[in-house]
């Protein structure tokens, strides 16, 4: 699944069409995650001014209307000339004057939209901080995962904390700070917390220098796969060696998700937790 890198990157691999006019909209097929709007013709004429991402979204700005693109779990979006062969599960074709825009979902869990005043307010007024913005910093780290006693890894993917850590970057960020995935969030110190926001945003800038990862069919805009993948430690490597002390790499499920980890760099360390309940029986 595309996660902030790989939006990040196509967004920026889509550059090209700014100050274009959409001169026709074909969809091939309406059925996504939600139906794509039936009145998209209305952007003909318009051209495209402004591209951004908030999240795993991209918004994309016309002159009179912004649309907000998803590309759920097998998504791509592609530059090509008119004559290209338009494929099996190229599902939305916008032509602009120079070059042709496609959506391609073969699994279809994308989401092509209008950003209005309903997807705002359930899409994205939801959604926590940008992970490499100075909003996204040890103090509200710490402040969001205080009260937390659920799984470090699961806490640091959930985009109400913060936006856009996904799976294999939050698997590479604790494993290069010997976090175990399955530590409670709460009971990370200071310090952990600290180094945890640096490293992610860390890890998250060299992926997107890096392209994002090319695991299965990533690729952006134009074609290019990305290359992170290359510098991976941890993620995807269950049952291979530490590269630092040798421990056969081990795998565990956190919130439906593979979790790799080191058994030896990253130790399950023991702590008890005090829950509400508990406080108010001590009370009695």
């Amino acid at each position: 699944m595309p996660e902030l890198p790989e939006v990040e990157t196509t967004k920026t691999s889509l550059l090209p069409l700014l100050d274009q006019k959409v001169l026709s909209i074909q969809v091939n097929n309406a059925s996504l995650r939600w139906p794509i709007p039936n009145d998209l013709d209305k952007l003909i004429g318009q051209k495209l001014i402004g591209l951004t991402r908030r999240s795993k979204y991209i918004l994309a700005n016309f002159e009179n209307a912004t649309m907000l693109w998803h590309l759920g779990m097998s998504g791509s979006f592609r530059l090509c000339d008119t004559d290209t062969e338009i494929r099996k599960h190229d599902h939305l074709i916008m032509r602009f004057e120079d070059t042709e825009l496609r959506y391609h979902d073969p699994r279809r869990f994308g989401c092509i939209l209008w950003l209005d005043e309903h997807s705002q307010t359930k899409l994205i007024d939801t959604l926590g901080p940008e992970p490499l913005s100075d909003a996204f910093n040890a103090e509200y780290l710490a402040n969001k995962l205080k009260n937390k006693n659920i799984a470090a890894k699961v806490a640091i993917m959930d985009n109400h904390v913060v936006v856009g850590v996904g799976n294999i970057y939050a698997t590479e960020s604790l494993f290069n700070l010997g976090i175990h995935p399955a530590q409670p969030a709460s009971s990370l110190s200071r310090t952990q917390i600290e180094n945890l926001v640096i490293e992610i945003k860390r890890i998250l800038k060299q992926a997107i220098d890096l392209g994002g990862s090319t695991l299965r069919d990533y690729t952006n805009a134009m074609g290019e796969n990305g290359y992170f993948q290359q510098t991976l430690l941890a993620y995807g490597r269950a049952g291979e060696m530490c590269i630092n002390c040798e421990t056969t790499l081990e795998n565990l499920k956190l919130g439906q998700r593979a979790s790799v980890f080191c058994p030896q760099c990253q130790p399950l360390k023991k702590v008890k937790i005090v829950t509400k309940k508990a406080l108010k029986g001590n009370k009695a």
